[in-house]
């Protein structure tokens, strides 16, 4: 069982930036990929971002050259550096992770948090 707490949202003026983190707890063998979701108002979830467990990076095209995605696995944990804030980047962002629970052939699971949200507001 594994369980994804978000941290770092809030209130941004367009322009500025922000960090989120994702840390993952639980019965944890490895993490392979680590990912950030977003979903806006009327709006579909998409993927922003993510990273491989050795580093390999992702992006969604919108948030290029914006935002950067790292992770440290001797945390377990995902982070997404925010920056040049706009007001479209307002949504609920979710982390999600590609879990191995129990050895190097356990099976992998998918996980996501609850979501925090970052509005992006004048």
């Amino acid at each position: 069982q594994v369980q994804l707490v978000e941290s770092g949202g809030g209130l941004v003026q367009p322009g500025g930036s922000l960090r989120l983190s994702c840390a993952a707890s639980g019965s944890i063998f490895s993490i392979e990929n680590m990912n950030w979701y977003r979903q806006a108002p009327g709006k579909e979830r998409d993927l922003v971002a993510s990273i491989s467990h050795a580093g390999s990076t992702n992006y969604a095209d919108s948030v290029k050259g914006r935002f950067t995605i790292t992770r440290d696995n001797a945390k377990n944990t995902v982070y997404l550096q925010m920056n040049s804030l706009k007001f479209v980047d307002t949504a609920v962002y979710i982390c999600n992770a590609d879990v191995r629970a129990t050895s190097v052939n356990g099976r992998l699971m998918n996980y996501w948090g609850e979501g925090t949200l970052v509005t992006v507001s004048s």
